[in-house]
């Protein structure tokens, strides 16, 4: 585009001929910076560079990759690429002395290496959820910075994309080794709070040992409860046995991988009839002593012997077989809809109350808690009122808060001879990504509760302008859910934390 722009100054008269010499440069120099215009034609440019490209005009150098030929020219090679730089300008390469060079990739990178390739030239590649990662692998082993950033913006927009279609878990392993934290750490949230979806895909079998072990060892894992992550753990292991070769070295490689991860079950977690029936189970059977001997750390905390677990705390991470889970089975938890969310007034509340045990060990009783949870996703507005105090009576003027807040009040009396109870609530919020509905968001605190503190407010729950479509334009909140994304979906979890558990939640 063109732009010009012209002005006028009237003065007072100067006789013909006497004009101020400086006024005359002044008047120059007010002209040429006035028709000053930047002219943008980059875009004919990078036609003209990418055509170098598409019609192999020109080129000095070709790189063959899986037997096929891609000329190319080493001032764009360089320029683009820190490792092809080094390899084609520093003598000490054999590479830079030719003008044919071999290239080793795998399958997945040999077939969208031309692809890669286009980009050094137009700046621009198309990928998804298949072909972001060889895109990405050949990012990072030619050090192209720009095009790292890009593909790693792309993942951590499309997570659940990369779930529904089979590719998170290696999306996960790879960004993990190659310290892309970010996509790494999505990836796991991922992983760690919709659990049990991640267990029916295909690709679950494809965790490696350390990384599967890293994820069970978790507080925040959301599953429905200890025996139904049991049973996905039993679920991976049968995918690793079908993939080895049966005989004795496989054998021991087995065992010795049922032990390492089974060790990050939490079986006192389990209630007693649970752990009744993982008897019944073929892999207790088939490894029965490790296994009667788990089970025997959970029955001596339902049980209440606690002298018999001192070597059990005394390991690294001994605690952790004491500490709660997010399980959503209603024992512990309940969930909050709210529907036709947008028809919602200002400062609307919806509340809902539920019970939960308040103990974790059996041999406490059954003794419930009951709760009542009040959520503001509209705000939270505190009407004017008159304080008594014993000077007299003291207006409190109106408040409004522009948060999503969300209340939770222990109602009952606190358990049989206890001054408090401490307890870590967790809230699941569920969201959709890519068309795939999954918990989205979790938060967690750990808090005691007692007669003088019955209620923990969790304030900025969401952001309140995106949730309340306030942010400036069209686009539907993420965290509203259902067929008509009118829908907002809490999960509240409230579990008992015993003298034995450890908590990593924020106080």
């Amino acid at each position: 585009m063109f732009r010009s722009a012209t002005g006028q100054t009237t003065r007072g008269s100067v006789p013909k001929g006497k004009e101020n010499k400086s006024s005359k440069a002044d008047c120059c120099s007010a002209s040429f910076t006035s028709e000053d215009m930047e002219i943008d034609n980059s875009h004919t440019v990078l036609q003209k560079i990418s055509m170098l490209y598409m019609e192999r005009q020109m080129n000095d150098i070709c790189l063959i990759v899986s037997g096929v030929e891609y000329p190319a020219h080493r001032l764009i090679l360089c320029a683009s690429s820190e490792v092809f730089q080094v390899m084609l300008m520093n003598p000490e390469w054999s590479e830079s002395q030719e003008s044919r060079v071999v290239l080793q990739e795998t399958p997945t990178c040999a077939a969208i290496f031309g692809d890669f390739l286009q980009y050094f030239y137009t700046g621009r590649i198309r990928i998804n959820h298949a072909t972001v990662m060889p895109v990405l692998s050949l990012a990072d082993k030619y050090n192209v910075k720009d095009l790292v950033k890009l593909c790693v913006e792309y993942m951590c927009m499309h997570i659940a994309h990369a779930a529904s279609n089979n590719q998170l878990v290696s999306w996960l392993q790879y960004t993990l080794a190659c310290g892309h934290y970010d996509v790494a750490q999505a990836c796991q949230n991922f992983v760690k709070w919709n659990f049990e979806m991640v267990a029916e895909a295909s690709d679950f079998g494809n965790f490696e040992p350390d990384v599967f072990i890293n994820i069970l060892k978790q507080n925040d894992l959301v599953v429905h409860d200890e025996t139904i992550l049991y049973n996905c753990v039993v679920k991976w292991l049968d995918i690793q046995q079908e993939r080895v070769l049966m005989n004795e070295e496989s054998a021991k490689y087995m065992e010795h991988l049922v032990m390492n991860v089974m060790a990050y079950i939490r079986f006192p977690m389990m209630s007693p009839r649970q752990l009744a029936e993982l008897l019944l189970s073929p892999l207790t059977k088939m490894y029965k002593e490790f296994f009667v001997e788990r089970m025997a750390i959970g029955m001596s905390f339902h049980s209440g012997h606690i002298e018999h677990l001192s070597d059990v705390l005394q390991q690294n991470g001994g605690h952790l077989l004491f500490t709660p889970r997010l399980y959503t089975a209603d024992t512990w938890s309940t969930l909050l809809s709210v529907e036709n969310f947008s028809s919602l007034p200002p400062y609307h509340a919806r509340t809902l109350v539920f019970s939960s045990h308040s103990s974790l060990a059996e041999h406490t009783g059954d003794h419930t808690c009951e709760w009542v949870v009040d959520l503001y996703p509209k705000g939270v507005w505190f009407k004017k009122f008159y304080l008594i105090v014993w000077q007299g009576t003291v207006e409190v003027p109106e408040c409004v808060l522009r948060t999503v807040r969300l209340s939770v009040m222990c109602k009952d009396p606190l358990p049989p001879f206890a001054a408090d109870m401490r307890v870590e609530v967790g809230i699941l919020i569920r969201g959709v990504q890519d068309g795939v509905e999954h918990v989205m968001t979790v938060i967690r605190r750990c808090h005691c509760f007692s007669q003088e503190d019955k209620i923990l407010n969790f304030d900025d729950l969401l952001e309140f302008d995106e949730l309340n479509h306030l942010t400036g334009n069209n686009s539907i909140s993420p965290y509203l859910v259902g067929k008509h994304r009118d829908v907002l979906k809490v999960h509240i979890v409230i579990a008992p934390l015993s003298k034995l558990s450890i908590s990593t939640a924020v106080k």
